[in-house]
């Protein structure tokens, strides 16, 4: 068996016993010989058990317990004494002892009461590391996409999260910004810390301030208590300022102080509060703009562009929208019980050659309404507005044909291009279309378009 183990006691032979016999058993050992001194070593540590004396002449057993449960509420804890008694075992287990030892006591059972809450201890630990290893990969998984600028962004993302500097993340709407913002703070050291998203656009400008700052009683009309702003609930954290553009110059000039003395100043006070937060800010605005139209302070924008992570619109990531549309058929069949639905392959198509101008979001929106309006299991293109269908098959025939398009002129107008989008890369192509290399091949070797193409691979 191994592990930490700290020992304190005011009796140097117990400590001296103690040590012996633990390192006998494979453990690692340390030992001291008063309460208030062993504070501080044991706050900072890593260490699996303590086990300490519950008489001790400057601090007692139990008070060495509530102040180390202060700083350390998951350490584990056992308190020895040679004057039991069941109201001092009983104020043991409350303040969160997990047991309780007399003396004389018998080595064996002592033995085996360590290895127990050791155990306990590790497993909790592994437990708790194997949820924070899920939830970080959860949080990136939530992004998908294979095209190669997904793959990029997803690797900036994973370097990003490792320093704790500000980022803004641009992009338009719909394309996933909260779920990237999410992702950094499970991939970053401040995992196990609150992670706080406010859409700056959705609050008015005095209610913002409030819900960011907090303010203080009497701060204006209906504020009858102090109230705690979201940069305080999210210290130790990450904080997600969404839409950070739509800011007023008053926020603005607090967001800048915020950046610059990590403090805050409630509504109404002049008190500051330290808070330890990482600002992750997010706009679908062109901010130079509106630095150039003196609509946002330049000096906050330096500071919130010190790491810049663009995401591309859907348009501009085609080959990702088969899988997004797979995803969101499978999402949305388990939540709304719809049981197993297939895809016509015209679907993948149609829904391939739309602009999205709402992006991931509007391609979400579009696959549950098609599942909930459609009884039959196999999802087609019927399924979905005639907008989006119709407009799409008149885009892929030339515009000097007005006769009706005969489906191989259709086929050859699409592949066509899908093959311009893929900027030539047949496998890019092949893939975004749903169909095999090979049979791609034989496809513009039929049309003729072998020399369409920019590129070959």
């Amino acid at each position: 068996m191994s592990g930490k183990i700290f020992v304190v006691d005011d009796e140097e032979s117990m400590c001296n016993f103690m040590a012996i016999m633990l390192r006998k058993e494979g453990y690692e050992v340390e030992t001291s010989l008063g309460g208030r001194e062993a504070i501080d070593q044991i706050c900072t540590g890593a260490y699996d058990l303590v086990i300490a004396d519950l008489m001790m002449p400057s601090l007692s057993g139990l008070e060495l317990l509530a102040e180390v449960k202060k700083h350390r509420e998951e350490q584990e804890f056992i308190v020895m004494t040679a004057f039991a008694s069941v109201e001092s075992a009983i104020e043991a287990m409350k303040r969160g002892a997990g047991d309780y030892i007399t003396k004389p006591f018998k080595i064996d059972e002592v033995k085996l009461t360590i290895e127990r809450m050791i155990s306990h201890h590790q497993i909790v630990d592994e437990n708790k590391s194997l949820k924070r290893q899920l939830a970080r990969e959860k949080g990136l998984d939530t992004f998908i996409g294979i095209s190669d600028c997904v793959v990029k962004l997803k690797e900036m993302v994973r370097q990003v999260a490792r320093v704790d500097s500000t980022v803004l993340i641009r992009g338009e709407s719909g394309t996933g910004k909260d779920l990237l913002a999410r992702a950094i703070h499970e991939l970053s050291g401040r995992c196990n810390g609150p992670f706080i998203s406010i859409n700056c656009a959705a609050i008015p400008e005095a209610l913002l301030e409030s819900e960011l700052f907090g303010h203080g009683r009497g701060a204006f009309t209906g504020a009858v208590k102090d109230k705690e702003g979201l940069f305080k609930v999210a210290d130790g954290g990450t904080f997600f300022l969404d839409e950070i553009g739509n800011t007023s110059p008053t926020i603005q000039i607090k967001l800048l102080r915020v950046l610059e003395e990590k403090k805050i100043t409630p509504v109404g006070e002049t008190r500051q509060i330290p808070v330890d937060v990482r600002l992750i800010g997010a706009t679908n605005a062109n901010l130079e703009e509106e630095v150039k139209a003196e609509r946002f302070r330049p000096d906050l924008f330096y500071r919130l562009h010190v790491i810049p992570i663009n995401i591309p619109p859907l348009r501009e990531r085609v080959e990702d929208i088969p899988i997004l549309i797979d995803h969101f058929v499978v999402k949305f069949c388990e939540r709304h019980n719809l049981g197993r639905r297939l895809i016509q392959q015209e679907v993948y198509n149609v829904l391939s050659a739309y602009p999205w101008p709402g992006n991931v979001r509007e391609l979400e929106n579009t696959i549950e309404r098609a599942l909930l309006l459609t009884k039959d299991e196999l999802l087609t293109a019927a399924a979905f507005p005639e907008n989006l269908v119709i407009g799409r098959a008149s885009e892929l025939v030339s515009p000097v044909d007005h006769k009706t398009p005969t489906l191989e002129s259709i086929e050859k107008a699409y592949i066509f291009w899908m093959l311009e989008q893929a900027d030539g890369n047949k496998t890019k192509a092949a893939r975004a279309l749903g169909i095999d290399a090979s049979t791609l091949y034989r496809k513009l070797e039929k049309y003729s378009l072998s020399g369409s193409k920019r590129r070959t691979d």
